[in-house]
């Protein structure tokens, strides 16, 4: 599994855009994956998973699911993200094809190797900064977290909380794989130039590397 950046849509920080519309433009922009996250078991949720995994095909990219697998796999998604207090790994692994993603947030190494073995796709750090966009997450895990994870997991290890262009670099240099952003793409007025740019950063970190 590819991925430089993943945006995490959230229609509460995006100057008034849908879901739909802030997938539709970070896949533009060249978004690798695009998360939906609904938080208020909206109605529309499934109707909003369909459409976003039509676009992501017609983009030749990935687009999973925030923690519901009942409408990752009636939305045809490639995936579905899950934290610690959601099901497990294994018994996710039991319901979905061989190939579905199944990304998990951690927040220690411990976390991280027991993904892993469980069959995890890959691994968030979260958050690693403070963040506002997700207020129940706690404190900033740090760069230190990062690094020490990196040593244990081979998977892909992806940083997310509190992520924005100026910190980036720093991420990428401690081991992340990639990043997955909210409000540094969603709240900004230009969404595709907002993921180039954070494309751009990472991939000349990456050649430095």
């Amino acid at each position: 599994m590819k991925c430089n950046i993943c945006v995490v849509t959230d229609d509460k920080l995006s100057n008034g855009l849908s879901h739909v519309e802030i997938a539709k433009l970070s896949y533009e922009g060249g978004a690798d994956i695009v998360q939906l996250r609904v938080k208020d078991n909206d109605p529309r949720f499934l109707d909003w998973a369909v459409t976003i995994s039509q676009i992501s095909r017609s983009f030749g990219k990935l687009f999973i699911v925030n923690d519901n697998i009942d409408i990752a796999l009636l939305s045809g998604a490639d995936g579905v993200h899950v934290g610690q207090s959601d099901m497990s790994v294994r018994q996710i692994r039991e319901l979905v094809p061989e190939n579905f993603i199944i990304g998990v947030s951690v927040g220690n190494v411990e976390e991280a190797v027991t993904a892993e073995k469980d069959g995890a796709s890959y691994v968030s750090l979260s958050p690693v900064f403070d963040t506002l966009s997700k207020l129940d997450v706690g404190r900033g895990k740090g760069i230190e977290m990062l690094k020490t994870i990196r040593k244990f997991v081979k998977i892909p290890l992806i940083a997310i909380g509190g992520i924005k262009k100026e910190n980036v670099a720093s991420v990428i240099n401690a081991g992340a794989d990639g990043v997955s952003v909210i409000s540094a793409v969603v709240s900004q007025r230009n969404i595709p130039a907002a993921v180039e740019e954070i494309r751009r950063i990472i991939k000349a970190t990456k050649g430095r590397l």
